[in-house]
């Protein structure tokens, strides 16, 4: 349902894309500015917390057909919109948004045909049913608001909701306190990212006037994991490897989300920081389904025996006498 902020807030703008950018975009888009901005990426930084909520707000409602279709009707009608007194004799009427869209000068106002009239001219209700081709206006006989040619819609109702990592990643039904304090269940669906938010058609307030009821909008809060972390479609893990095992290779065994271990194959001369990719486990959502990425972090004993320590020397003694930060310092310094 349309907000004041439709007519503050530019949504193409917020993404960095152009008002006839296609589906395929607008995803592709949100995918690296969330990757970017995500809070799991920025521990602390409010600012970036801020910026992923403004994407996220937007493509909620770009990504949606029907949100995206009545947000431009809005957005073309302008943000200046305000209701003025008329003359002695004369109605109220709508300045800046309706002298915008239909070329008025300086000065001009649209306004309320007089006494109701539907064929005077500059007829509110004219204008109204050539933007909109319904026969309906303002004040109908059966009572109510009647708007832009039809009933209103009823009020949004708005709800939170906390979830876990894997329920927000497997999705599940939950129960929840709306705005006006009702209960009602809600389905999650798979892959709901932290900072979303759901707007369920038809679970708000009913209309006034025997229109369409209004939208249940939940916002969705997502608690971190202890070992895995979102990136977009994909999960991410460190796995820990041994010196030995990276030196020399091994195959070693990888947690998954909600699932047993697999195993995968750390080749010989494995770096630290090396990603190791797992098809196909990790987050499914209606766009597919992403992988588990596991990064190699070779970890080194705090302590050593004096034998360990006579080992080591013996190994450092036969092995190629070179700076591994020789390129590094050389880039510096370039």
């Amino acid at each position: 349902m349309a907000s004041q902020d439709w007519f503050d807030k530019d949504f193409y703008k917020v993404l960095g894309v152009d008002k006839t950018a296609s589906d395929a975009e607008l995803k592709k888009t949100y995918r690296k500015l969330a990757r970017q901005y995500h809070p799991d990426s920025n521990p602390g930084d409010a600012a970036a917390e801020s910026r992923f909520k403004e994407i996220s707000e937007a493509y909620s409602v770009l990504s949606d057909k029907e949100q995206r279709a009545e947000y431009d009707q809005v957005r073309a009608m302008g943000s200046g919109a305000r209701f003025t007194a008329g003359g002695p004799g004369q109605g109220g009427g709508f300045e800046d948004v309706f002298g915008g869209m239909f070329g008025q000068q300086g000065g001009q106002r649209v306004r309320f045909g007089q006494g109701g009239a539907r064929g005077g001219a500059g007829g509110f209700e004219d204008i109204l049913g050539g933007m909109f081709g319904g026969g309906q206006g303002f004040g109908q006989s059966s009572g109510g608001f009647r708007g832009f040619g039809g009933p209103t819609k009823g009020r949004d109702v708005t709800a939170s909701t906390t979830l876990d990592f894997t329920t927000a990643i497997a999705g599940d039904t939950v129960k929840l306190a709306q705005g006006n304090g009702r209960p009602v269940n809600v389905r999650i669906p798979a892959g709901v990212a932290d900072g979303q938010k759901i707007r369920l058609r038809g679970r708000g307030e009913p209309s006034p006037d025997g229109g369409e009821a209004g939208d249940l909008v939940v916002s969705v809060s997502v608690r971190k994991h202890p070992v895995f972390e979102r990136d977009a479609q994909h999960l991410r893990v460190d796995v820990p490897v041994t010196f030995v095992e990276a030196a020399l290779g091994a195959t070693i065994q990888v947690p998954t989300l909600g699932g047993e271990p697999v195993k995968l194959k750390v080749a010989p001369g494995t770096p630290s920081g090396r990603v190791l990719r797992v098809k196909g486990r990790g987050v499914t959502t209606k766009s597919g389904t992403g992988d588990l990425l596991a990064t190699v972090q070779v970890a080194v004993p705090s302590h050593l025996s004096d034998k360990q320590r006579e080992a080591v020397e013996a190994l450092r003694a036969v092995l190629p006498d070179e700076d591994p930060r020789e390129d590094l310092l050389a880039k510096a310094r370039g």
